[in-house]
């Protein structure tokens, strides 16, 4: 909103040019949704409490973790709220890719909210089935996916890394992919959300690099100077790459060891959500999966453990899945398992940016 109300002004004075700039707007829509978050987490935190909507943890978890039973969970909300909020505030509203992306956050949000509300309000041990979960993210997903595939600009190539002159055309069949990106996303991020501050850091790590993907994408010199696909008012979405980096430093800062508040489902499936849609947007989906790799090795881990568990008969790879409760019961301190974490995302997220020059 302020780049419709103030941008026009540049006529008469000349500073307010500086909102044509999507640089400008990232760095302060960014900083926007980071003191959102500062200012209204201690409040949202005392609400959560005085509601007694608190983290439940599994028996059969790592006994460390007992301690922050009662923990004050659904935080996400709160990231929710600052990344819409300045998204509409320092973003081009006129541009779909926006609105897209948002819908998808906000939605998978409202899935994940479902589910934390059955479980922390109305006491339901399992929240929403399982079917039922993946029900809603389908819908919502494959909805996305035809709202791309529908626009007269769709590409429903797909932009291999490294590998620049192989772009195979899925057609309709780019509307499954999308769906299949977004709910992986969605889910790996939530699967991740399992130690303080172990999923956003990952998040905020890979919205930066997305910031990058989705500025040289939106650039048409640039896209072209990197062999990269043009993508028309993909720059936009730069805004909104930075607004969910600022969101997740707000909300770290109360998530951080020994954390004060869990986002909970609504907070990891929005986050994820909103990382594959930017994904797709940015055609960058494939590198999701190196930019991302923290969150797929940790899928990895539970498919790896489950199947090997029925294939042996009880037999096991890890000590217990997601992969960082194996590092826990290895007697990692939970600090030490967090940052090496963090410090593998950016070293994947480094490398990924390098595909941009690679050929």
């Amino acid at each position: 909103m302020l780049y419709h109300f103030l941008f026009p002004l540049h006529t008469s004075f000349s500073i307010f040019n500086v909102f044509r700039y999507i640089t400008f707007r990232t760095i302060y829509a960014s900083l926007t949704a980071f003191l959102i978050c500062f200012f209204l987490g201690p409040w949202v935190i005392r609400r959560l409490r005085k509601m007694q909507i608190g983290q439940y943890i599994r028996e059969e978890g790592p006994s460390t973790h007992h301690q922050k039973a009662g923990t004050p969970t659904m935080g996400g909300l709160l990231i929710i709220f600052s990344i819409v909020a300045s998204t509409l505030l320092w973003a081009d509203l006129t541009n779909w890719l926006i609105w897209m992306i948002l819908g998808v956050t906000v939605a998978f949000g409202a899935i994940g909210f479902v589910d934390d509300y059955l479980m922390q309000v109305k006491k339901r041990n399992k929240g929403l089935s399982v079917r039922g979960k993946f029900l809603l993210q389908t819908v919502v997903a494959l909805l996305a996916g035809l709202i791309v595939i529908l626009r007269p600009e769709a590409d429903t190539r797909l932009t291999v890394p490294i590998f620049k002159s192989i772009n195979p055309d899925l057609g309709w069949g780019y509307m499954i992919f999308t769906a299949l990106v977004i709910i992986g996303a969605a889910n790996a991020v939530n699967l991740t959300d399992g130690l303080d501050g172990l999923a956003i850091g990952p998040t905020i790590v890979a919205a930066v690099a997305y910031m990058v993907f989705a500025y040289a994408a939106g650039h048409i010199e640039i896209a072209q100077y990197l062999q990269i696909p043009y993508i028309v008012g993909s720059g936009e979405i730069t805004v909104f790459c930075g607004v969910l980096a600022g969101a997740g430093l707000g909300f770290l800062w109360f998530n951080t060891y020994p954390a004060q508040v869990f986002m909970g489902d609504v907070g990891s499936l929005a986050l994820g959500g909103a990382l594959g849609a930017v994904a797709v947007v940015a055609k960058q989906e494939i590198l999701l999966v190196i930019v991302g790799g923290l969150f797929v090795i940790e899928v990895l881990s539970v498919i790896f453990q489950v199947g090997f568990f029925k294939m042996t008969n009880g037999k096991r790879i890890f000590r217990m899945a997601p992969l960082h409760h194996h590092f826990e019961l290895k007697g990692w301190p939970e600090p030490k398992v967090i940052v090496r974490f963090w410090i593998i995302s950016i070293a994947l997220a480094l490398f990924s940016l390098s595909t941009l020059k690679i050929r």
